[in-house]
C-alpha cells in the first residue's frame, strides 16, 4: 500500500518562486494538488514557471513581490487571496547574499543582505500568519483553520560559513524567528517550521560547481557531491501536509550531513 501527500483544495504561496529552490517547491506542491502563487520580482519569469505548471495539469497564479516593502507584501497577500481564496501554506523562500570577510561588509551590503532574508521573511510570515489567526478566531471568511509556514533558512544558520557571515546570521535569525512563531501562533492550528539546506545545485550557482574552487569544496563534503533542488521535495512535502499537525517549530537540516 502506498502513501501519497494530498494538498488538493489548499493554496500555497511561495516567495522568491522566479528560480532555483523556489520554483521547485512551487512544481512540488502543484502536483500535490494545491493551487499555488507564485511571488516574486522578476514576473516575467514567474509567468514561464505558470504556463510550466499549467501545462501538467496544475493551478497557479502569478504576483509581483519585493519582500523588503512592507506594503507590497500587504498588496501582494491581498491580491493573492482575492484571486486564489484564503493561503493556507506559505514557503517563505526570498533570500540574497554576498560575499566578502566580515571587516569588509558595508551597512549597504549588511542592510541588503538582512532586510531580504530576515526582515523580508518576518512581514512575509506576519502578513499571512495575520490572515490565518483571524480565520482560526471566526473574523475571516474561510472553510480551513490553521495553516503551514515554511521558512527557509540554511545549514549556515547552524554553522557559519566564511566568507558568509552575515548570511548566516540572517538565516540564524530566521530559524529563532521560526521557532518563536511556533510558539505564539501554535495555538491558532499554524504550525510553523524551517528548512535548513545544504549545497543545492540552482541555476545561481551551477558555474561555481565546474570550477577548481567549486570542485575543491565539493570534495570536503561528507559524500562529495551537492544536492538538487528536488532531494528538497520529501522534506517540503511533509512540513506541509495536513498530517503534519504535530510538527511544530521544528529546525529539518536537509545538507546531506556537513553540519554531523
Amino acid at each position: 500500500m502506498s502513501y501519497q501527500i494530498d494538498l488538493s483544495g489548499r493554496v500555497a504561496m511561495i516567495t522568491g518562486a522566479s528560480s532555483g529552490l523556489g520554483a521547485q517547491f512551487a512544481r512540488t506542491l502543484a502536483r500535490a494538488g494545491a493551487g499555488v502563487v507564485l511571488a516574486a520580482r522578476r514576473v516575467e519569469r514567474l509567468k514561464t514557471l505558470r504556463a510550466e505548471i499549467e501545462a501538467g495539469g496544475g493551478d497557479a497564479h502569478v504576483v509581483g513581490l519585493d519582500v523588503t516593502d512592507p506594503a507590497s507584501i500587504k498588496a501582494a497577500v491581498a491580491h493573492a487571496e482575492t484571486e486564489m481564496g484564503t493561503i493556507d501554506i506559505l514557503v517563505n523562500n526570498s533570500g540574497v547574499s554576498t560575499t566578502q570577510r566580515l571587516l569588509d561588509v558595508t551597512p549597504e551590503d549588511y542592510d541588503y543582505v538582512m532586510g531580504t532574508n530576515t526582515r523580508g521573511a518576518f512581514f512575509v510570515a506576519q502578513e499571512v500568519g495575520r490572515r490565518m489567526i483571524a480565520r482560526a478566531r471566526g473574523a475571516a471568511p474561510g472553510t480551513f483553520t490553521g495553516g503551514r509556514i515554511v521558512n527557509v533558512a540554511s545549514m549556515a544558520a547552524l554553522r557559519p560559513l566564511g566568507q558568509i557571515g552575515v548570511y548566516a546570521m540572517s538565516k540564524a535569525a530566521v530559524v529563532h524567528m521560526t521557532r518563536a512563531m511556533a510558539l505564539e501562533w501554535g495555538r491558532y492550528g499554524i504550525n510553523v517550521n524551517a528548512i535548513c539546506p545544504g549545497y543545492i545545485d540552482t541555476e545561481i550557482n551551477h558555474e561555481h560547481w565546474q570550477t577548481e574552487a567549486g570542485q575543491k569544496l565539493i570534495n570536503m563534503l561528507p559524500r562529495k557531491r551537492v544536492g538538487q533542488p528536488q532531494d528538497l521535495d520529501a522534506v517540503l512535502m511533509m512540513l506541509c501536509a495536513n498530517e503534519s499537525h504535530f510538527v511544530n517549530g521544528a529546525v529539518i537540516a536537509a545538507d546531506d550531513g556537513f553540519g554531523v
